[in-house]
């Protein structure tokens, strides 16, 4: 693979192979491997510092620095045009009074299963071995950048983060999904559990978005609290239904905050609920008659047959998993009450389960975090990331049957 070849012209001179003045020349034929959509602003910013850290090397100063060190001067720069699979940058090409950058840089980018941010954010966190600094920037930018310029670039990627994460809620959302994942950090030379609260939505149109990502000390109510309290203080409005598991203080929480607001207990949380009281032997028997509940026509029809199945348990003699069902079937009706169509959509949290499988992938290779906000850093820039692709640009659902049905009821 190609990459950022430099030939220090006071070597070359030594060897008298080219004479003073030669080129220094800048091949990324492979500037990532496997590189997949990110926001443009981001790209051009990272490749420009890179070229402005490589010319402040060359150089041995920075731009107006006055050292004895100094082997070369700024002369301006030159700009040239990139083409990416996320749109057309802006390289600003550093020149030099003695020596000239001649690059060639590739004319297209390749797939990489994160974005510029998770990179940058990776180097930090291995930021304890240089080594592992340098192998990483080597692979993606065929040339090894130092420790240094990484932490410089990765405190610009923290604030573009931390912008997004804050940034006002806009529109209304009726459908949100909310979960937490568990990651592992270390603290006082021990490794902790560390919890991280996500929020995504529909918004009138019918498309999603990551709504909110937010450290939580665990999944208690003064987690919750706090995250919501986060995410109304920024906007979030026109909530009409609350999609999750029946997380510790949760539905407190969000009573407090969204009263008129309906919730939803997932079905599948609630069916593994209801399986740890049933012999391994006949858990396909009651999921079949959990699913039943479920594919009733209305919830009139549904909580008749929740009635019947807690009395067919109670024959089998499984008196717990019966008592689990009758105390907490209903909770997972609510979808009911709005149109047929969302249905299948409004029963579970597979929109959000779906995200957090990504998010542990991701993060299962760093393993113990050094602290929350690195970990908080790392799931927001993977959901930022996925909300920039296909995922967020598709309609998810036709809203207009929500209207609908709000008329009718009327």
């Amino acid at each position: 693979s190609g990459g950022l070849h430099m030939y220090n012209s006071k070597s070359l001179k030594e060897n008298k192979e080219v004479k003073a003045g030669q080129i220094i020349r800048i091949e990324q034929e492979q500037l990532t491997r496997h590189l997949d959509k990110v926001v443009r602003g981001t790209v051009e910013e990272t490749l420009n510092a890179l070229l402005d850290a490589e010319a402040d090397r060359l150089c041995q100063a920075s731009r107006y620095e006055r050292t004895e060190k100094r082997q070369d001067t700024r002369a301006g720069h030159y700009k040239r045009n990139l083409d990416t699979k996320v749109g057309p940058v802006q390289l600003q090409i550093p020149k030099l009074r003695t020596l000239t950058f001649e690059t060639a840089i590739i004319e297209r980018y390749k797939r990489r299963e994160s974005s510029v941010e998770e990179a940058l954010i990776e180097m930090y966190l291995a930021g304890v071995s240089v080594r592992r600094v340098e192998d990483i920037t080597e692979a993606l930018w065929g040339t090894r950048v130092s420790p240094g310029t990484v932490s410089n670039l990765n405190k610009k990627v923290y604030e573009r983060i931390e912008k997004w994460l804050n940034a006002p809620i806009e529109g209304e959302y009726s459908y949100i999904y909310l979960d937490g994942i568990w990651l592992k950090r270390c603290w006082a030379g021990e490794v902790k559990n560390v919890s991280v609260l996500v929020a995504i939505g529909v918004d009138q149109d019918g498309y999603r978005h990551v709504l909110g990502v937010r450290e939580g000390a665990k999944e208690d109510k003064e987690s919750w609290t706090g995250f919501l309290r986060h995410l109304k203080k920024r906007g979030l409005k026109g909530v009409r239904l609350f999609v999750s598991d029946k997380c510790l203080g949760l539905v407190e929480s969000l009573a407090d905050f969204y009263p008129t607001a309906k919730w939803q207990r997932c079905v599948v949380h609630f069916y593994r609920n209801v399986f740890t009281a049933v012999p391994k032997g006949r858990v396909k028997e009651v999921a079949a008659m959990l699913k039943a509940i479920h594919a009733q026509e209305d919830r009139q029809a549904a909580e008749e047959k929740i009635t019947s199945v807690v009395k067919k348990l109670k024959g089998m003699k499984l008196a717990n998993a019966a008592k689990i069902v009758e105390e907490g079937a209903k909770e997972t009706l609510s979808y009911y009450d709005f149109p047929s169509q969302h249905w299948r959509s409004l029963r579970t949290n597979n929109p959000l389960e779906r995200l957090m499988r990504e998010i542990r992938r991701r993060t299962r290779v760093v393993g113990a975090f050094p602290d929350g906000r690195s970990a908080l850093m790392l799931v927001a820039a993977r959901l930022r990331h996925i909300s920039a692709t296909r995922w967020g640009t598709r309609r998810y659902l036709n809203m207009a049957r929500l209207t609908e049905n709000i008329e009718g009821m009327a």
